[in-house]
């Protein structure tokens, strides 16, 4: 298996030939490196290798990384929360992830709202859309957005950042163009319409296997785990 900074200069490359061919500058896309499957030494090592911002799905799994990726050094890490997030779980993560990607219903609105105001911050989130209409996708429905968006600007502790959104697992990584398009119009949508207190300006969308489409489609944010830190078991 090729070493973490060889897997990290191959993703940068794509980025960026994704980026020239959508006349977009690198800059504009951020990486997260989802390290749910790795080991606390294998997200300490792309910590070190230079990943800055990583991700992880559950709050049991992260505790420890969090207690110990970056530890030994003057910066760190920026961690995104890109899992379903249950409300009883909301004391845990606030406060401690810079950003929450899986923002979906009311109730966990105020429920973060209620810890960030307690704890005098304000937590920028990404409102997730299941676009695909899959039923084993979590997130609104697109017709729910305005209605929530509305909502949910009137909660002092929530910035709302921008939209997060996961395609379909397919064969062929084109197939995810529609929903990661469809994403960016309803961002656009939301932004023109002003139902934010400011502009929403951030995509979240792209995983390993679609990530240069969702590139070509706007995305800001790119969810990457197995193409950049790989998995558990291939890093035992």
């Amino acid at each position: 298996m090729r070493s973490m900074s060889a897997r990290i200069a191959a993703v940068n490359q794509r980025l960026g030939e994704a980026c020239r061919r959508s006349g977009r500058s690198r800059d504009e896309v951020r990486v997260i490196a989802v390290t749910k499957y790795v080991s606390n030494e294998t997200a300490s090592e792309a910590f070190e290798a230079g990943l800055r911002h990583l991700g992880e799905n559950r709050w049991p799994d992260a505790k420890t990384k969090l207690e110990t990726v970056g530890a030994r050094s003057e910066a760190s890490p920026l961690w995104h929360f890109i899992g379903s997030l249950q409300s009883r779980k909301v004391k845990d993560v606030v406060g401690r992830f810079a950003y929450v990607h899986s923002l979906d219903r009311l109730s966990l609105a105020r429920a973060i709202d209620a810890q960030a105001q307690q704890l005098g911050i304000t937590v920028p989130c990404m409102i997730q859309v299941n676009v695909s209409g899959e039923a084993s996708k979590h997130g609104l429905a697109p017709e729910e957005l305005h209605a929530f968006a509305r909502a949910v600007a009137g909660l002092e502790g929530i910035e709302v950042a921008g939209l997060m959104t996961m395609a379909p697992h397919a064969d062929e990584a084109e197939a995810a163009r529609p929903v990661f398009r469809g994403l960016r119009e309803l961002r656009d949508e939301l932004n023109a319409l002003a139902l934010l207190r400011r502009p929403a300006l951030e995509l979240s969308m792209g995983m390993s296997g679609d990530f240069e489409v969702a590139v070509e489609e706007g995305a800001t944010w790119v969810r990457l785990g197995s193409i950049l830190v790989g998995r558990e078991e291939e890093n035992a």
